[in-house]
């Protein structure tokens, strides 16, 4: 039985399910992480580490602040890995996520440890989220291009010490830089298609909105974690109006928080939420759209369920796991153009899709798609076998990803 070392920020992260998996096997797992309120995994031994700035920091330049938190982190995490050693843990692998900078120095204090990295994303000025949107940030200057190539080191510094990396989706893979691409295995974190179903009898109530909603209404879901430009919500309240008035007995419910996860903050004392739900609101009809707020998961997965349309927007950027548990769900996906949604989804066979910016097309295709509805069921059917087929947690993503820990 091996003795593994997850690392990871906000553990479990994408180490949810495999990290228990492995500990049912009869594995020695611990977990390290940056919260006290991580949550607790069966078999997983879970310690949390915290950075901390030094006095009289905090003066270096600002292109360097970003890189010296993850330096700190990684010093963390490199001292609570040295006391784990201190105390008789000494792992035979290490799986790390590098983005914040915990595997900084992973390969110092266990060099004999498998050092596997959670390659998630490589930042490149052409191509990916950066200078993707015209609206929220202008073509590259040199000091743009710097930042951009700043933001890598930290991750550099993982690919390079590493024995193997892991990407959950093919784009993700394609961004990292070519020479080492050949070691990053492509293996999702896995969709559980059981719990992630379609449900004729599903009913959802909202309580503010003093509505229920069931399966054959006209709903139209639009889910993030946070309302903001990364996630194409701008772009989706501009769609609205018009998607009103070509279907005006749709109900809109909008899924996500105030705060932003990717991209910039919005001006000071001010959300993305509400300088895009302003914008528009004088041309909606507001008693149609529910602004939910983030929701438990449970509640998430009935609103994918009586869906008639769900709507997924994204940057050239990581992909969110909602799309994949919608589709799981069987639900009619338009979704954006873009090289994330392309990997998942071919137009017209298993979802339609839709240019990032074209906020009247996208309001026309989910108009279209709900009058169309019931002889679209065939999109919807091959949506949920596309994550069948390729992304089972339990039948191909799990076996897959203890092979690659394992060796």
């Amino acid at each position: 039985m091996a003795r593994i070392l997850f690392v990871h920020q906000n553990f479990p992260g994408q180490f949810r399910y495999l990290a228990p998996a492995l500990a049912a096997d009869g594995h020695d797992v611990v977990a390290l992480g940056m919260t006290d309120k991580a949550d607790r995994l069966p078999g997983v031994r879970y310690f949390a580490h915290q950075a901390t700035v030094p006095a009289g920091a905090g003066q270096q330049a600002e292109q360097l602040k970003d890189l010296y938190s993850k330096v700190l982190r990684g010093e963390s995490a490199a001292a609570a890995m040295h006391r784990l050693k201190q105390e008789g843990f000494v792992p035979d692998v290490v799986f790390a996520h590098p983005g914040w900078g915990e595997a900084l120095y992973a390969k110092d204090v266990f060099p004999q440890a498998r050092l596997l990295v959670y390659a998630e994303y490589w930042y490149q000025a052409e191509g990916g989220d950066s200078y993707f949107d015209p609206e929220f940030s202008a073509a590259p200057d040199l000091a743009g291009l710097q930042r951009l190539r700043l933001r890598n080191t930290h991750l550099l510094h993982a690919l390079s010490a590493a024995d193997a990396g892991m990407a959950p989706t093919e784009f993700q893979r394609s961004r990292h830089p070519a020479w080492c691409r050949d070691r990053i295995d492509v293996i999702h974190d896995g969709i559980d298609t059981q719990r992630f179903r379609p449900d004729a009898a599903a009913v959802v109530k909202l309580a503010s909105a003093g509505i229920t909603l069931r399966p054959g209404d006209e709903v139209v879901t639009f889910v993030s974690r946070q309302l903001e430009p990364y996630r194409g919500y701008h772009v989706f309240m501009r769609a609205l109006p018009e998607l009103q008035r070509l279907r005006p007995n749709a109900r809109v419910v909008i899924v996500g928080g105030d705060g932003v996860s990717y991209g910039a903050a919005a001006p000071p004392g001010q959300t993305w939420k509400n300088i895009f739900r302003d914008e528009v609101a004088p041309r909606l009809d507001m008693s149609r759209v529910h602004f939910v707020g983030r929701v438990p998961h449970n509640l998430l997965t009935q609103l994918m369920q009586v869906s008639a349309v769900y709507t997924y927007l994204t940057y050239p950027f990581v992909l969110s796991w909602s799309l994949m548990e919608a589709m799981s769900t069987g639900c009619l996906i338009v979704g954006s153009r873009t090289a994330p949604l392309e990997e998942m989804i071919e137009h017209g066979r298993n979802g339609l899709l839709t240019d990032f910016f074209d906020a009247p097309l996208l309001a026309a295709t989910i108009a279209d798609a709900l009058a169309r509805r019931d002889s679209l069921g065939h999109l919807r059917t091959a949506a949920r076998q596309t994550i069948v087929d390729r992304y089972d947690l339990q039948r191909h993503c799990l076996p897959a990803q203890k092979r690659f820990v394992l060796g």
